[in-house]
């Protein structure tokens, strides 16, 4: 496995392509109200990323038909947009990627929709928690394992459990590079190889209620968990510099 190291210059370039993630998201929580469509939502999102000079990444990438994964309620990770109109208490997980000068950026948040019920809001704050515990506990040495396994804990220590067969990636000069990073723990923790100064990753925590199997909807993209309950995902890209992880896709 060879993970990339990247260069001073080429980490900037990468948080220039994040930041415009985090800024479309950061519009879209800003606006996104009952009544509005999915397809309404990818379109602003898409407008709005184009505006400040970046490509939608995930628009064609391995045939995926829109610019922003919209994800609803029981829909965990990569919903396509559609004619659905958002309800008052929906939850809704926005994921989005962008290129500039050739390199990537990837965030994904899970928002309410107008006023949602406290167990929605603790099923959102998990998956978010727990990337930036996550983000705030690597350091050079570390193995990706042991972060896969902190990840694991912090999602189960608040009554949840992680969504399996899916991860966090490398990402650079490609959407999607060496090496998976799983919310759980597969083999043990003092295996496989060790974050390094210069590298740059996605954590995405996937959170389900009671079981973290997943099942792919009709659309061949949408998916959810086994027990048909609401789901959350939250993702950051980060760069390890000077020994800490530094969040590439904050507005």
């Amino acid at each position: 496995m060879a993970i990339p190291l990247r260069k001073p210059a080429e980490i900037e370039t990468l948080r220039r392509a994040g930041a415009i993630v985090g800024q479309t998201l950061e519009y879209l929580q800003g606006i996104v109200r009952p009544g509005m469509t999915l397809k309404e939502v990818d379109a602003l999102g898409e407008e709005f990323l184009r505006k400040l000079g970046a490509e939608p990444s995930f628009k064609g990438l391995y045939g995926f038909p829109a610019a922003v994964c919209t994800s609803v309620n029981e829909v965990i990770i990569h919903g396509v947009p559609t004619d659905y109109v958002l309800q008052e208490g929906d939850i809704l997980g926005l994921d989005i990627g962008t290129k500039l000068e050739g390199y990537y950026g990837d965030a994904a948040i899970t928002m309410p929709v107008g006023t949602i019920s406290e167990e929605d809001r603790r099923l959102i704050d998990c998956s978010k928690e727990a990337l930036f515990e996550a983000i705030e506990a690597i350091r050079p040495g570390m193995r990706f394992k042991e972060l896969s396994a902190l990840l694991e804990e912090s999602i189960t220590s608040r009554g949840y459990v992680p969504l399996r067969n899916y991860c966090g990636h490398g990402i650079g000069t490609k959407p999607h590079d060496e090496p998976n990073i799983l919310n759980y723990l597969e083999g043990k923790p003092n295996q496989g190889p060790k974050i390094k100064n210069g590298m740059v990753f996605c954590l995405e925590p996937m959170v389900c209620q009671k079981s973290g199997e997943p099942a792919l909807l009709e659309d061949e993209w949408s998916v959810v968990s086994e027990d048909g309950l609401r789901g959350s995902h939250y993702e950051h890209q980060v760069a390890v510099v000077d020994g800490k992880a530094r969040i590439l896709t904050l507005p």
